[in-house]
């Protein structure tokens, strides 16, 4: 049975070993689309830079996750990812199937549909469909799905977030570190196309961690643990996350510290311990 997803739909996985294929309509002068996965820990972050999978690094070190190659016909081209999500280590959190768009936007790419397969099986019916929109047509890069740990069970997520940054912007918002030179091939890179870099997201306003209250479980701050990227140390690179909708691509910043403002009033914090009533007038005087 396939199941036809929407937006924010999930399913349960019956198999760990499954083969995600990116499909589309090709044509005259229309960009081209590649498939990629990047492999996330609980902080929403790559391990490493390995831990990203796509046409320039076709195969993870661990074996378990890796790129298959392009199919194209006059009327369909498919490009795609495959994961044994049964071996991956347990730092794994999630696998986010993604794709980026090269000569052009994903509004110029036509019936974009992800189709999840059982690896054993991917000639047979796929197990779930996603007819993925972009969402203002301008996107270069999208994050089409995920395949996320619940318990011992995997699930699969639709989502269809986008990215005006292409490939370059999607890497670094996941901690990937890009060096010069490797954004040098259109749209898909993160350029315009003309070879000029295109422009990224402004950097948020960043303010330090509050110190852990007493009795309070000193491990999490923010909502975030304390161990996350501790565990191979940050990337060389750490760009700043963009806003999402909700599923955790990446996490807002951190509110500032301190009581929040009272409709642009002044907080009261302690009284004058001096404080002194200024003279009355008659009009207040005991008579």
């Amino acid at each position: 049975m396939t199941h036809a997803m929407l937006k924010g739909s999930n399913i349960p996985l019956d198999t760990t070993a499954v083969r995600a294929v990116l499909r589309w309509t090709p044509g005259p002068d229309l960009p081209d689309v590649d498939a990629s996965a990047l492999l996330l820990g609980p902080d929403g972050r790559v391990r490493s830079d390995e831990d990203f999978v796509f046409y320039n690094q076709p195969r993870h070190p661990s074996g378990l996750v890796r790129h298959v190659a392009k199919e194209e016909s006059d009327e369909l081209v498919t490009d795609g990812v495959e994961a044994d999500l049964g071996g991956l280590d347990a730092s794994v959190d999630r696998v986010v199937v993604s794709a980026s768009c090269d000569g052009g936007t994903f509004a110029r790419v036509r019936d974009l549909t992800l189709l999840l397969h059982d690896a054993a099986e991917p000639a047979g019916a796929p197990l779930a469909r996603f007819e993925v929109q972009p969402e203002t047509g301008e996107e270069t890069a999208l994050i089409c799905g995920e395949l996320y740990r619940r318990g011992d069970a995997w699930k699969f997520r639709a989502l269809g977030q986008g990215y005006e940054t292409g490939l370059v912007g999607l890497a670094t918002a996941f901690g990937i570190s890009v060096e010069d030179g490797e954004a040098s091939d259109g749209d898909a890179h993160g350029t315009d196309g003309s070879g000029t870099a295109a422009p990224s997201a402004p950097e948020p306003e960043e303010w330090p961690l509050p110190e852990p209250q007493p009795g309070a479980d000193a491990t999490v701050q923010q909502g975030v643990p304390a161990s996350a990227g501790a565990a191979d140390g940050p990337t060389q690179v750490d760009v700043p996350r963009q806003q999402t909708d909700g599923y955790g691509y990446p996490p807002m910043p951190p509110s500032p510290p301190g009581p929040a403002p009272a409709y642009g009033y002044p907080q009261y914090t302690q009284a004058d311990p001096v404080f002194t009533l200024p003279p009355q007038g008659p009009q207040f005087q005991n008579r």
